[in-house]
């Protein structure tokens, strides 16, 4: 079981955007689509680009470095299958989002 942990407000990822959040030393990408909330880990593999600094569209995150794409719902690769990044359960408790670090217990 996973503890959950406050990282931002909800006032401050609008929908259609992406914001680059720390949780316990951990930099996550969180998006906001159509009001879901959904988060992965922000490095990119291919070469350690900021996730949550590139562009969003239908789902999908663009490391602003290279170009590769990444599934915001599960982390999947689109651009290299085999190198998908780690997703996170989100929550919203009043108006805080809160992810879930599974390697920390409740």
């Amino acid at each position: 079981m996973a503890a959950y942990v406050e990282v931002v407000r909800t006032t401050e990822v609008p929908p259609g955007t992406a914001r680059v959040v720390t949780a316990r030393g951990t930099a996550i990408a969180l998006f906001n689509i159509d009001g879901a909330y959904f988060a992965i880990d922000n490095t990119c593999p291919h070469r350690g680009g900021p996730i949550g600094e590139g562009g969003i569209e239908k789902g999908l995150a663009t490391c602003p470095w290279h170009g590769w794409q990444f599934d915001v719902k599960t982390g999947a690769c689109l651009s290299v299958p085999s190198a998908g990044v780690r997703s996170y359960e989100v929550r919203v408790v009043g108006e805080a989002i809160e992810v879930a670090l599974p390697w920390l217990n409740p």
